[in-house]
C-alpha cells in the first residue's frame, strides 16, 4: 500500500495543476519499488475517485477538475508501457464510458489493466452511441461489455442498450459489467438495470471477469427484494401504529 502522505502530496499537486510535482511524486514511488500496476490501483484510481467526489460536492471548481484529469491521464500514458504482461487468455472485452474526461480516464485505466492481465481489449470511450456499440459487439463478439462512469442521466440509455442486447440474444454468452458513476452510488441499481456484474474497483473488475461465471457470488439483496421486504413490513408497521393509537385512547 502507498503511504497516505504520498496520496496527500499527489492530490495537493493535482489540485494546484502542478504537473512537475505530480511527476516527481510518481517517480519517487516507482523508485521505491512500487510496481506500475500498484500505482494505478493505489494512487491514480483512488485520487481520480476523490477528484470526482470533490467536484460533485462543489469543493473544487471545473478548472481544477479539468487539469487534474488531464495530468492524471498524462501520468497514465507514461505508466502504461511499464505494466506487466501476462500470457494471452483468448478473452475479449469492450469498454465504453460516459462522455466526460474523468470517465474516459477510468476507462483507459481499466483497458490498460485488462490488457496487462492478458485480455484482448477495445476501448470505445464515451462518444459512441448505442447503435454503434451494438454494431461493434456484433462484429467483435466480446466476452464482456463494460460500461464505466455513467451518470444518472445515462441510466435510461444504458437500460435500453441492455434490454436490446437481451431481446436480440445474439450474444448469449457475453456478460455486461458496470462500474463507477451512478452505479457506485445507488446500491443495487446495476442489478435492477439488468447487468450481470458490478465492480467497485479496477482490480475487482479484472478478478470478476476472470472468474468462471458459475463461481461469481450472487448478491444477497437486490432492489426488487428490498421492495418486497418493504412491502411485507408496511402492514406490520401499520398494525403497530394502530395498536399504539388504540392504547393511547
Amino acid at each position: 500500500m502507498v503511504d497516505e502522505i504520498v496520496l496527500e502530496r499527489y492530490l495537493r499537486s493535482l489540485l494546484c495543476g502542478d504537473r512537475i510535482s505530480c511527476r516527481f511524486v510518481i517517480e519517487d514511488v516507482l523508485k521505491n519499488g512500487v510496481p506500475a500496476h500498484q500505482v494505478y490501483l493505489d494512487i491514480i484510481w483512488p485520487i481520480m475517485v476523490e477528484i470526482e467526489r470533490l467536484y460533485r460536492d462543489g469543493r473544487i471548481d471545473s478548472a481544477q477538475e479539468a487539469f487534474a484529469s488531464r495530468i492524471n491521464r498524462t501520468i497514465v500514458n507514461q505508466l502504461q508501457n511499464k505494466l506487466p504482461r501476462k500470457p494471452e487468455k483468448s478473452k475479449k472485452i469492450v469498454i465504453c464510458t460516459a462522455n466526460n474526461e474523468q470517465a474516459e480516464l477510468g476507462g483507459q485505466m481499466l483497458t490498460d489493466l485488462f490488457e496487462s492481465d492478458g485480455w484482448e481489449t477495445r476501448f470505445l470511450g464515451g462518444s459512441v452511441c448505442n447503435d454503434d456499440i451494438l454494431s461493434f459487439i456484433h462484429t467483435y463478439s466480446p466476452d464482456i461489455l463494460m460500461l464505466y462512469g455513467m451518470n444518472g442521466s445515462d441510466a435510461p440509455g444504458i437500460r435500453r442498450l441492455i434490454d436490446t442486447i437481451r431481446q436480440i440474444n445474439a450474444w448469449p454468452n457475453m456478460r455486461i459489467m458496470l462500474s463507477g458513476g451512478v452505479f457506485g452510488r445507488a446500491e443495487g441499481l446495476w442489478e435492477e438495470i439488468g447487468a450481470n456484474l458490478y465492480a467497485a474497483t479496477p482490480d475487482q473488475a479484472v478478478q470478476l471477469a476472470d472468474m468462471n461465471p458459475a463461481a461469481v457470488p450472487v448478491p444477497e439483496k437486490t432492489i426488487k427484494q428490498k421492495v418486497k421486504n418493504a412491502a411485507k413490513q408496511a402492514p406490520a408497521a401499520a398494525g403497530r401504529s394502530a395498536g399504539r393509537s388504540k392504547a393511547a385512547l
